[in-house]
């Protein structure tokens, strides 16, 4: 095991400077630095190999076809799954969407969704069926009677949001798995992008039946989602996309598609990234869970107290840290423009975190009903960083208010 206080020599990005200020990246929840570790693991493959996986016997080829292989299994047994029941997709968005289009669901059939989800939870669902979201209450946490009622009649499928994005809210999906399958016979699929960076999970264990997530969340490269699919039902999954890598033989008459998961991973895949995304895994599987699970609560102590003791500002979700993750979202109170906000913390203080919906509009309007500042940290992030983000906000805001509001009224 690895045991330190901090990550942050681990991560170059965080070497850099901005007018003379070091920056702090607390934008962690849109995606996260990546390690030398997985920097050095995609350069290596460019500088000694550079070829094409899965397509030819020259050494390279297959060297490269093991690496990439070898990541497969890597990302599958973090999971607690076989490596035959992972695809490598783009991203979540795209497994989610290989699901949903994959199933082959009538159009009227009835989905029941989280009114938490995240945009590539709700639109892929949206368009497959008939959408049902279950309401959440003022703190942004699942009305538990609303769901079961909803249960009631009988879905197809019930797509679940392990961890909110916009409120950190980690909602205890074992419960709510046990309770679908008590009331129906529905496939479960869940979003863990925003959960898996910060807890691991066993699919089977779970019960569940696909989840999806992204590597670029859990210190990986951009390119790489993955979706994990119960065996028998990810066979009988239509592919989303057809073309050269997923077929055994094509004729005239007809082709024959590979096995899975071969037979949904069309085309040339993002190599280097996937190669990187097995660098990450190692990364993570080293560290010290019991520490890293104390710095997130002493990271997300500090986010959720500076946001309930500021005139000005208001938090977006529970006020205290019972299951949730390292990450708050804030309204800006009398009118103070958010993205100006954002804007000014980077280039005035170095401080990155995000404005606007948060791909979840209708969580955000509901809850905040406009624009929010989310600040989301991981592991190499500090307790003093939040803290200088808090008085950086202060300064801010007590400059800038009261002519937004004038600004506004105008």
């Amino acid at each position: 095991m690895i045991v330190r206080n901090s990550y942050r020599e681990d991560f170059p990005a965080l070497r850099r400077e901005i007018d003379g200020q070091r920056i702090s990246y607390l934008d962690s929840a849109a995606t996260t630095l990546k390690p030398d570790a997985v920097i050095r693991a995609i350069t290596e493959y460019y500088e000694t190999n550079g070829a094409n996986i899965h397509r030819g016997k020259h050494r390279l080829s297959e060297e490269a076809s093991d690496a990439y292989e070898a990541s497969r299994v890597l990302i599958a047994s973090h999971i607690g799954a076989a490596a035959n029941e992972v695809v490598l997709t783009r991203n979540t968005s795209e497994a989610l969407n290989l699901v949903a289009q994959g199933l082959e669901l009538e159009p009227d059939a009835y989905i029941v969704g989280c009114m938490d989800a995240h945009h590539s939870q709700m639109l892929p669902w949206r368009r497959a069926g008939r959408l049902a979201l279950t309401r959440v209450d003022a703190d942004g946490r699942l009305d538990r009677d609303h769901f079961r009622e909803l249960l009631r009649e009988r879905p197809k499928v019930v797509a679940l949001t392990h961890c909110s994005n916009v409120t950190g809210t980690v909602h205890p999906v074992a419960e709510l798995i046990a309770e679908i399958r008590s009331a129906t016979d529905a496939v479960i699929v869940l979003d863990a992008a925003q959960s898996l960076p910060h807890q691991r999970l066993n699919v089977h264990e779970l019960d569940v039946d696909f989840v999806a997530f992204s590597m670029h969340k859990m210190l990986g490269p951009t390119g790489v989602g993955v979706l994990f699919g119960r065996s028998r039902l990810l066979s009988a999954l239509r592919p989303l996309t057809v073309g050269g890598g997923m077929v055994d033989w094509v004729d005239l008459d007809g082709s024959v598609d590979r096995r899975t998961p071969y037979k949904f991973e069309a085309g040339t895949p993002a190599i280097a990234s996937v190669i990187g995304s097995g660098a990450a895994i190692r990364y993570l599987e080293a560290l010290d869970p019991a520490a890293l699970h104390q710095h997130e609560r002493d990271v997300a102590r500090a986010l959720v107290g500076g946001a309930l003791t500021r005139p000005g500002v208001r938090l977006i979700g529970p006020p205290n840290l019972t299951d949730r993750i390292g990450l708050v979202s804030l309204r800006l109170e009398q009118g103070v423009p958010t993205g100006d906000v954002a804007r000014m913390l980077s280039d005035s203080y170095g401080y990155m975190v995000r404005s606007g919906h948060m791909c979840s509009q209708p969580l955000v309007t509901g809850l905040a009903g406009g624009e929010i500042l989310r600040v989301s940290a991981y592991l190499y992030n500090e307790v003093a960083e939040v803290e200088g983000f808090y008085e950086a906000l202060d300064e801010l805001l007590a400059c800038i208010g009261p002519a937004a509001v004038v600004g506004a009224r105008r």
